[in-house]
Parts: C-alpha cells; structure tokens; sequence
C-alpha cells in the first residue's frame, strides 16, 4: 500500500521536474534581454532618472553632493558587470546601502529604459566615423557659433550653460545634433530662466540658479549673481524654455557635422 502511494507521487513529481528547467531557462533569458534600446527609450530613461536618481547621483548622474550616490558615468558598475544585473539593482536595490530600488511597482520597461540611460553615458562608439571634423568644430565652437560664450570646455569658457568639457561621454552624436536643431526639446530645470520684477519697474532675469520654497537666485548675462525673496514686492516668472539658439538656419549642415564631430570628442583623457 505503501508503495503503491509512493509510485503514484514520483508519476505527479516527475513531469513536473522535467518542465520546471525549460521554464526557468525561458523566463531568464526574457528577463536578460533589453529590448528597449531605441532613442526614444534613452530619452525616457533619462526622463525617469531625473525624476527619481538625482537626489543621489547628480542631475547627469556624475555623483551626488557630499558623495551620497557613485558616479555612473564610467562604463564600470561594482555591483553589476551585465546589463542583468544593472536591471536588477535599479529594480530591488542594495541591502544594506542607501540604493532601495524602484521596486517591482515600476514596469519591465521603465527600468529596462534606466539601463539604457546608464549604458549610453559611457558610449564610446566609433567618433571617428562622424563625417564632420572636430577641429573645424572647434573653431565653429569659438568664433561663428559663439558656443563659448556660455559653455565651458576644460576650463575656459562661460558658466550660462551646462559645461561640456565631457559631452562626448554623456551624449551620443544623434542627441547632440538634436540639440543643436531643437534645444527646447528637452531643457534640464536646471537652466530655465527666472525673471523678476519688482518696485519702480526694476526687472532682472538670468539663468535659475538654486529655488526653494521662500527664495530663487538668478545669474545674469553678465555672470553676475543676484538673489531675490518670492514674497514682498517682487514678482517672478520662471522660462521653461532654453536660452540657447537653435543653429538650424545658423549654420550649414557641413558645419553642424564638424560641430557635432568636436563636442563628442570631449571627453576624459585615457
């Protein structure tokens, strides 16, 4: 009787035991596959950093204030050395450290977009098939684009936009193109503009330099800064759209490639 009962457990058990390897084999390597590469899925993943990483890791995910979070720019992860794995730490975190995770509240896709995001800030891929020419780009850069005046390169240049001194690390030459084309695609809160306008008529306006609940601080054009309370007799406006140019009709299509060509050749020296 015993064994009777035996038999017929081993006659449940068995097909489940040769099933449940080709299932698990299935879901991994699903699970291991990003399939979500496209621009459009870098943008989001961007998008869905700024909105929930950069409290840690910095707005371009350079590293936080006072170190709070490591700089994912390198290409090296010490906790993931997959795209798996990466998928796996933005989703359920690290015990024990100040990464919790997003979650398995947040979509497949969503996280899949992050790891995207994270891949291309370390895009090392083929500069020198661009067809433009980075030192003509660079002239392009200092004289008839006047990108100097506002962008920073090692050192030199003004501090009224984000400093490139790494673009080529941090933006692939379609990204970069756009830009150019379309800055007000996609304006980093960080420089919107704030206007504001107080007695007498007095008006000042400058890039956004820090916002908080009682006050706003502002640099002007000419790099002077200037720090204004949002109650009492000011009024203020906030600019969502960028300050820069669009080089569309500014410049050719030649002269764009050379452009594009020079601001993806900056980047951390070997």
């Amino acid at each position: 009787m015993h064994w009777k009962r035996s038999t017929r457990w081993m006659a449940i058990l068995l097909p489940v035991l040769f099933v449940a390897p080709t299932v698990a084999v299935t879901t991994s390597a699903q699970e291991s596959e990003n399939l979500y590469t496209s621009r459009l899925d870098l943008r989001m993943g961007r998008s869905v950093f700024r909105a929930q990483c950069t409290t840690c890791h910095g707005l371009n995910a350079g590293g936080g204030n006072e170190g709070v979070g490591p700089d994912l720019t390198t290409g090296r992860f010490r906790r993931a050395d997959s795209d798996l794995g990466l998928y796996r730490i933005i989703r359920d975190g690290v015990p024990g450290t100040s990464m919790t995770g997003v979650g398995t509240d947040a979509s497949e896709q969503s996280v899949w977009q992050l790891v995207t995001y994270l891949r291309s800030l370390n895009d090392f891929s083929s500069a020198a098939d661009l067809p433009g020419s980075a030192e003509a780009g660079q002239r392009i850069f200092v004289g008839k684009g006047d990108c100097a005046q506002c962008h920073m390169v090692n050192g030199q240049g003004g501090r009224l936009g984000p400093n490139l001194s790494l673009l080529g690390e941090q933006r692939d030459p379609e990204t970069i193109q756009a830009a150019l084309l379309d800055p007000n695609a996609d304006v980093d809160p960080r420089w919107w503009t704030m206007r504001a306008t107080g007695p007498n008529g007095q008006s000042f306006e400058g890039v956004r330099m820090n916002e908080d609940t009682f006050t706003f601080r502002i640099m002007d054009a000419e790099e002077n800064l200037r720090a204004f309370s949002k109650y009492g007799d000011w009024s203020y406006e906030r600019v969502q759209t960028s300050t820069m140019p669009s080089y569309a009709d500014n410049l050719t299509v030649d002269e764009r490639e050379d452009l594009v060509a020079y601001l993806y050749s900056l980047r951390s020296k070997p």
